[in-house]
């Protein structure tokens, strides 16, 4: 089976930037944005996840809605983890995924997920994640590798044990949490990506995101 982590990897890299200011804002969620960044299923989905654009009177959100579908959307871009090693998301689920495992292959499927890049050799394969995720099973503070790959760690910083259909902000150390997880001193990010899929659990899921950006704290 293909590897799902790795080849999103390698198919979101649509747009480059360099950014180094105290707060760096990743994306505008604005429908200009949107049709620039290509939407890739994963192989072997029945369908793509249904990403679409609006707002709220904290600003604008991406809405993502998988039924038995999987794919993404994300930039490559540099972030220096040195001036600002906290990414900070704002998200909601709105329809979670009751009762799968999440840290097997049949389970392995998340209604919101920002996984963190960094390249670390020539092919995308070598490429390792940290795969930040809303989970609807487990317990915030968990974590453990990818079933698919060890190169991809899921940590959850929210579940809908306590927090469905509820905006919640979460902030996690990037720099730390590669440290931790794949014992790398990581100075600069290589990428970012947003995916909502149930491609595995052939369930159906509602996902929001908001105000994703890195801090200096």
């Amino acid at each position: 089976m293909i590897i799902k982590i790795i080849k999103i990897i390698v198919l979101l890299i649509f747009s480059i930037s360099t950014v180094s200011a105290d707060n760096l804002s990743i994306f505008d969620f604005t429908q200009e944005e949107l049709d620039g960044l290509k939407v890739r299923k994963v192989r072997g989905a029945d369908s793509k996840t249904f990403y679409s654009v609006g707002n709220n009177e904290n600003g604008n959100y991406l809405k993502a809605e998988a039924n038995n579908a999987a794919s993404g959307v994300g930039k490559e871009v540099k972030i220096d983890l040195n001036k600002t090693p906290f990414i900070n998301i704002t998200w909601k689920i709105e329809m979670d995924l009751k009762g799968i495992k999440e840290d097997t292959k049949k389970g392995h499927d998340f209604s919101a997920r920002v996984f963190v890049i960094k390249k670390t050799g020539s092919t995308a394969l070598s490429n390792r994640a940290v795969n930040y995720v809303f989970s609807s099973n487990r317990n915030v503070g968990e974590n453990w590798p990818s079933p698919y790959t060890k190169k991809s760690v899921d940590n959850v910083l929210s579940t809908t044990k306590e927090n469905l259909n509820k905006w919640v902000t979460v902030k996690a150390n990037v720099k730390e949490d590669f440290k931790k997880f794949h014992d790398l001193d990581v100075d600069e990010l290589s990428g970012i990506a947003i995916m909502s899929d149930t491609d595995n659990s052939k369930k159906s899921a509602i996902a929001y995101y908001q105000n994703i950006y890195f801090s200096s704290n």
